[in-house]
């Protein structure tokens, strides 16, 4: 039997988020499955590749609720091994339920992010079994992430 790649969700919100998980996955010999919400130019960005859209749960805690249900449903169906996350509250519920689940949760700390960490990112980082950030100075408020570069 040959050995199969291991399955790894790519999730990030759609603007920047994404371009960097994108840019994270490149060259990892993992199935990539990429994660994020419908916007038209995700529609392009994705369209040579395996993804999911789940709900932009930011405008309330019903849609985190519904974005939770979709989660679920997504790891139930995937059983990922790793998941690489850029952040956006719509990595939030999938990410901790692949906690649950035994997956490895790498986040990475959004380029954006030079001195200040986001709310992701704080919440995140207690999880992480690696936590990467994109410039120096954050590591003072991570102090035992990694550091990696910017991606951009």
């Amino acid at each position: 039997m040959a050995n199969k790649k291991p399955k790894m969700l790519v999730i990030g919100a759609g603007g920047g988020h994404l371009t960097e998980a994108m840019l994270a996955a490149e060259g990892v010999n993992a199935e990539k499955i990429f994660v994020t919400f419908k916007l038209p130019h995700t529609s392009d960005l994705l369209r040579d590749y395996r993804h999911y859209y789940l709900i932009d749960p930011h405008t309330s805690l019903w849609k985190y609720g519904l974005n939770a249900i979709q989660s679920m449903l997504l790891m139930l169906k995937e059983r990922p091994q790793y998941i690489v996350n850029t952040g956006g509250g719509i990595s939030i519920a999938c990410s901790f339920l692949g906690k649950i689940f035994g997956t490895k949760l790498i986040f990475i700390e959004s380029g954006a992010r030079v001195s200040t960490p986001s709310k992701t990112g704080e919440l995140m980082y207690k999880y992480a079994d690696i936590f990467i950030v994109q410039w120096k100075p954050m590591l003072k408020h991570y102090p035992n992430a990694v550091y990696g570069g910017p991606l951009l």
